[in-house]
């Protein structure tokens, strides 16, 4: 996973079997993975040493037969010898997820 200007980037060699599984069944793109790793917000329910980040996107489409307006992922790493391991993620689909604030400014 090369970062150039602090920008993760993710390839298909960063993900294992068992996340592409999951990726597959809860609907999440590596271009999500990257993007919440990038502009995500602290995953307040990571186990002790391992680091979560969480991000809403705007969805507006059908995820299994349901209309959601937005999805949230929550991507779950660790980093060994400066290398980011990605371990798992999850999505949940609906509405009006919480967003990280930063003073007055929601963070999307």
């Amino acid at each position: 996973m090369p970062k150039e200007e602090n920008v993760i980037e993710i390839s298909d060699n960063d993900l294992h079997a068992h996340l592409k599984a999951r990726m597959e069944q809860r609907g999440i793109t590596r271009a999500e993975i990257a993007r919440t790793l990038n502009d995500g917000w602290e995953a307040k329910d990571a186990k002790s040493g391992t680091i979560g980040k969480v991000f809403v996107f705007p969805y507006n489409r059908t995820w299994q037969g349901d209309l959601f307006q937005e999805k949230e992922v929550t991507v779950y790493y660790k980093v060994i010898n400066e290398d980011i391991v990605l371990l798992t993620v999850k999505a949940r689909y609906g509405k009006h997820f919480r967003k990280e604030v930063e003073g007055d400014e929601v963070r999307i």
